[in-house]
């Protein structure tokens, strides 16, 4: 008996165990009977050939293994939305109970709850009290009959449809328009097709905030044309779509406040200011988008970018970046106040991790938290008097000069070190005396092996670091605060000599280093707060 298969095979999404993939062909095959399917698999492990046999091309596959056929009763076509619903949730006639283990998905760094069987047993027992419906991997491929839903399920307002059989958008519109407060819509990893010209505006969307496309294939082209659709989004998760092209978006994601554009492999930094404009957008993550550099070409030393002008949160994590002028750079976005940058190959260029982290703080004025960690006022001001004093000699060289009618540092420098000036401003221009005989910050300071202990919070353990003697007081209780995770209080630090015991000597001057109080290898510092 020969399986039935669906007038419109052909381009639908397909399951076949649990290997996903799309059909690219429809008929008989050479010197086999009946009816097969050819299957571009998702995972070209799962794959033969590249759609052709026995010296015939039936179909084409991005990847020379990526297909085969089958036959049609091993494909499973899916189901509509309301049956997964009811197989999810248990509420077939036919079912006892089921209980649930979908219970939240991730939008970024985001988790949103969706309702499982255990926390709303009987609740679940009628469709329309249901809020948040996770069907995660049920197989749903199409809407089913029309307003069956919004008859059956009438106050959903958050859906997780992530891993389905959806093969077109226009799938995902026949269901949203049946959802009539619809807020958080997750559609990932469902490869699919979008309208690449002209879009119908439908109103299914009207009242979407949040909108995952992660893993869909979706282009920024085709982006732009549906999210004349979406009036009021406010957060929008792409990651993993191949994107490597943007352009400026035209009247749409005006109300845009999150974009993540990560793991796609964009073609270069530039491409960011096609995106500069989002009157909006708080929140922009390019983590591992293959960025090497970051430029705003509006705006000079010194001064902030029309560019970004809502930027408070960015994550650069994970990319290209290795010269220090991308973050001068970011001193020029208006709002910025969290900023990662974790495993790009910048942060190698120093051997003390905590050099590299108070060089970014001076650097970045408006700058709260780094990778992940809050700075501290405290923290702030010994980067920047740090800062001020590190390359004094260099402004100096430059044409600085304590006499402002003389002070005409270099273009080169300015460059460089674009918040000099500022600082100077700040605390003043560095004196003589605090520059002579300062060591370049390449040679390697001789380390000094301490015992940290907190005699005053006895269920914090003692720990051993390795300090460098010319770090200054104000870096240890940088590194201090990060350590015992101390809230925004001020640190007393003294110390024990292991060679005059019991004589505890005050840590006073937070510009001094480690040297200046003759401490060695062996002591111990004792924090209180």
């Amino acid at each position: 008996m020969t399986a039935w298969v669906p007038p419109d095979a052909l381009g639908r999404r397909v399951s076949c165990g649990t290997d996903y993939g799309t059909v690219r062909y429809v008929g008989s095959v050479s010197r086999a009977s009946g009816i097969w399917l050819g299957v571009e698999w998702d995972d070209p492990q799962r794959g033969k050939h590249d759609g052709c046999y026995e010296g015939t091309q039936y179909f084409k596959c991005r990847h020379p293994k990526g297909g085969s056929f089958i036959r049609p009763n091993k494909a499973n076509f899916g189901v509509d939305f309301l049956t997964a619903v009811k197989d999810r949730y248990g509420l077939n006639d036919k079912q006892d109970v089921q209980y649930g283990t979908e219970k939240t998905v991730v939008f970024g760094t985001k988790t949103v709850e969706f309702v499982g069987m255990d926390s709303v047993a009987e609740q679940q027992r009628q469709l329309n009290k249901l809020v948040d419906i996770s069907v995660r991997e049920c197989a749903v491929s199409h809407a089913g009959q029309t307003e069956e839903i919004s008859r059956t399920c009438a106050n959903m307002r958050h859906i997780n449809l992530s891993k389905n059989l959806i093969s077109s958008w226009e799938t995902v519109i026949d269901i949203a328009s049946q959802v009539r407060n619809l807020e958080t819509l997750n559609v990932s990893e469902n490869k699919m097709k979008f309208p690449s010209t002209s879009v119908s505006i439908s109103s299914a969307f009207s009242n979407l905030k949040i909108l995952a496309l992660n893993q869909t294939e979706i282009t920024w082209t085709e982006v732009l044309l549906c999210a004349q659709g979406w009036p009021a989004l406010e957060e929008l998760y792409l990651s993993s779509n191949n994107i490597t092209v943007l352009e400026r978006p035209d009247d749409v994601l005006k109300t845009l406040k999150l974009l993540d554009l990560s793991d796609n492999q964009l073609l270069d930094g530039n491409q960011l200011h096609l995106i500069a404009h989002l009157p909006r957008l708080e929140q922009l993550i390019l983590r591992n988008t293959g960025i090497s550099s970051i430029h705003f070409p509006d705006a000079g030393f010194g001064c902030k970018t029309k560019m970004f002008p809502s930027l408070k949160r960015l994550a650069i994590n994970d990319n290209k970046i290795s010269q220090w002028s991308s973050i001068n750079e970011l001193d020029k976005l208006p709002s910025l106040r969290s900023l990662q940058c974790n495993n790009n190959p910048l942060m190698d260029t120093e051997k003390n991790p905590e050099t590299l982290i108070q060089l970014i703080i001076a650097k970045i004025s408006q700058l709260e938290v780094l990778n992940n960690c809050e700075i501290l006022p405290a923290e702030r001001r010994g980067a920047e008097l740090d800062y001020r004093k590190i390359f004094g000699n260099d402004w100096l060289e430059a044409g600085g000069h304590w006499d402002p009618e003389k002070n005409k540092p270099s273009e080169e420098f300015l460059a460089a070190h674009p918040r000099y000036p500022s600082l100077c401003l700040k605390y003043g221009a560095p004196e003589e005396g605090e520059l002579k005989g300062r060591q370049p910050l390449t040679l390697k300071n001789q380390l000094l092996t301490l015992t940290i202990k907190c005699p005053e919070k006895p269920e914090q353990k003692p720990v051993e670091k390795k300090l460098p003697e010319s770090m200054t007081i104000q870096k240890v209780k940088g590194l201090l605060y990060r350590l015992f995770k101390i809230p925004g209080s001020e640190l007393k630090l003294s110390y024990e000599s292991s060679k005059l015991e019991g004589k505890e000597v005050e840590l006073d001057n937070d510009l001094k280093p480690l040297q200046f109080y003759s401490i060695e290898s062996g002591d111990c510092v004792l924090v209180r707060w």
